[in-house]
C-alpha cells in the first residue's frame, strides 16, 4: 500500500499526539490542509528549536499542503509562560516589528510563500484593535479557569508566580486558531508538545462557537520542546542568522550531537529518503561518526546553502586532521582595550570567545586538561599572551571539538 505524508512524517517519529488521527490523515495525504505554526518574536533570529516546524511545513508544502507562518507578533506582548520559570522580558512594539522583519527572512529560505503557496500572517491584525470586554463576552465563557489551570504550561508556574497578562495568554492563542478558521480557512495547527493545551482551547473555542460540526485539528510534533533545549548550549543560543552562529558554528553544533541522537536526528530533520535512513540505522561504532558528518552537512545546507555547507565541512575536517587552512573557523576580533598591561590571560580569552561562558568554567577546563593554544595544552592557569602573538593569532581548542581563532585587531 502506498503510503503518503501522514506516514512519513510517523515514520520519522514526528507525531507524538493528534485529534481526529483519520481525518487529519486523509486530508493531509491529500493536499487539503491549511495549517499553521507560530512563532513569536522574541528574538532577531530563529534558532534550532525552530528547524523542526520549519522542516515540518517544509515537508507538508512538498506534499500539496498550504501553510500558514502566523508571526505572532501580538502574542509577543504578552508572553508565552510555557516551559518557562519565570516571565519573559517585555519588548517593545518595535524590537518586536524587528523580529518578525528577520523571521521572515528566514522562512523563506524554507517556504514558497509565492503565488498564494502559503501564506505569512500577524496576529497583531486581529489581537490589537480587540476591544476587551467585548472578548471576554465572546470568547472568555468559553474557557473554565479550573480547565486553565490544570493545563501544564501554568501548573508548573504556579509556585514560582504567574502574571495575569501571562495568563490570558492561551485565550489569545486560541483566538488565533478561530480567527484564521473563520477568515482563512485555516483547518489544522501544529506546535510542539508543551503547547498541547493552548492548541486544544483553539479547537475547543472553534467548536463551542461554530458548532461540533466545525472541522478544527490539532496535531503536535514530538520533538518541538525538546527542540528548544536543542537550541540552547553552554555559550548561548545556536541561531539560523549566519550573523549570530556563523555556518561552521551551526555545522560544529550537529556534528557534536552524542551518538544516541545522531540516527534521530537524521530521520526527523534531514530530507534523507527513509531508506536510505533505514540502512543507516545498523551503523555503529565509528560509522557513527560519518552519520554526524552527514547530519551537520545536510542542515547546514538546508539553512545556509550547499557552498556554505562544503565550507564548513572543509574546514572542520582540515582541524580534525591537526592542520589545513582554517579559514572558516569562527573568530574573535579583540581590541587594545581588552589587554591589561599588553596582555591578555587564558582565563579571559575563553570567555571572550565563547569557548567558556564564565571564568570559573574557564579556570575548571584549563585544570582539568581540556584546553591548547596552537596545539599546546595550557597547564597554567594565569597563563597570558601579548600583544604581538595575539596580532598574530592563536588557535584556542577547548576540548575536542570546540575551536576558536582569537585575534587582535
Amino acid at each position: 500500500m502506498k503510503t503518503g505524508i501522514y506516514e512519513e512524517l510517523v515514520a520519522r517519529g514526528l507525531i507524538a499526539q493528534v485529534t481526529n488521527e483519520e481525518e487529519i490523515r486523509e486530508m493531509v495525504n491529500n493536499g487539503r490542509a491549511t495549517f499553521y505554526i507560530g512563532f513569536d518574536c522574541t528574538a532577531d533570529s530563529l534558532h534550532v528549536g525552530h528547524f523542526m516546524a520549519l522542516c515540518l511545513m517544509k515537508r507538508l508544502q512538498m506534499a500539496g499542503n498550504k501553510p500558514i507562518a502566523l508571526i505572532g507578533d501580538g502574542t509577543t506582548l504578552i508572553g508565552d509562560p510555557s516551559g518557562r520559570t519565570d516571565m519573559r522580558k517585555m519588548l517593545t512594539r518595535e524590537d518586536i516589528r524587528h523580529n518578525a522583519e528577520c523571521f521572515k527572512r528566514q522562512m523563506e529560505k524554507f517556504i514558497d510563500f509565492s503565488d498564494g503557496k502559503a501564506l505569512m500572517l500577524y496576529n497583531s491584525e486581529w489581537l490589537v484593535p480587540l476591544n476587551y470586554i467585548e472578548l471576554l463576552r465572546e470568547v472568555g465563557a468559553c474557557f473554565s479557569v479550573n480547565n486553565m489551570l490544570r493545563a501544564e504550561c501554568y501548573k508548573q508556574r504556579m509556585e514560582r508566580g504567574l502574571s495575569f497578562l501571562e495568563f490570558n495568554y492561551m485565550i489569545m492563542q486560541s483566538y488565533d486558531f478561530y480567527y484564521m478558521f473563520q477568515h482563512y480557512g485555516c483547518n489544522m495547527q501544529f506546535g510542539g508538545n508543551d503547547q498541547w493545551s493552548n492548541m486544544l482551547g483553539g479547537t475547543e473555542l472553534i467548536r463551542k462557537k461554530l458548532g461540533k460540526d466545525a472541522h478544527a485539528m490539532t496535531i503536535t510534533l514530538l520533538l518541538n520542546s525538546e527542540g528548544k533545549k536543542m537550541g540552547k548550549t553552554a555559550s548561548g543560543a545556536v541561531w539560523l542568522d549566519p550573523n549570530k552562529t556563523s555556518p561552521y558554528e551551526f555545522y560544529q553544533y550537529w556534528r557534536n550531537v552524542g551518538d544516541a541522537d545522531v540516527l534521530k536526528c537524521i530521520r526527523m530533520l534531514t530530507f534523507l529518503p527513509l531508506e536510505q535512513i533505514d540502512e543507516m540505522d545498523k551503523w555503529e561504532g565509528s560509522q557513527l561518526n560519518k552519520a554526524k558528518e552527514i547530519l551537520a552537512f545536510e542542515l547546514t545546507k538546508l539553512v545556509h546553502g550547499e557552498e556554505e555547507a562544503r565550507k564548513a565541512e572543509a574546514s572542520a575536517k582540515a582541524l580534525f586532521a591537526g592542520g589545513g587552512d582554517s579559514g572558516d573557523m569562527p573568530t574573535t576580533e579583540l581590541a587594545e582595550a581588552d589587554l591589561v598591561d599588553g596582555k591578555l590571560d587564558i582565563l579571559s580569552i575563553l570567555v571572550k570567545s565563547g569557548l567558556c561562558a564564565s571564568k570559573s568554567e574557564a579556570r575548571r577546563n584549563v585544570q582539568q586538561g581540556g584546553v591548547t593554544v596552537d596545539e599546546t595544552k595550557v597547564a597554567d592557569i594565569a597563563a597570558a599572551y601579548d600583544a604581538d602573538t595575539l596580532r598574530s593569532g592563536i588557535m584556542v581548542r577547548r576540548g575536542k571539538k570546540n575551536f576558536n581563532k582569537v585575534i587582535l585587531k
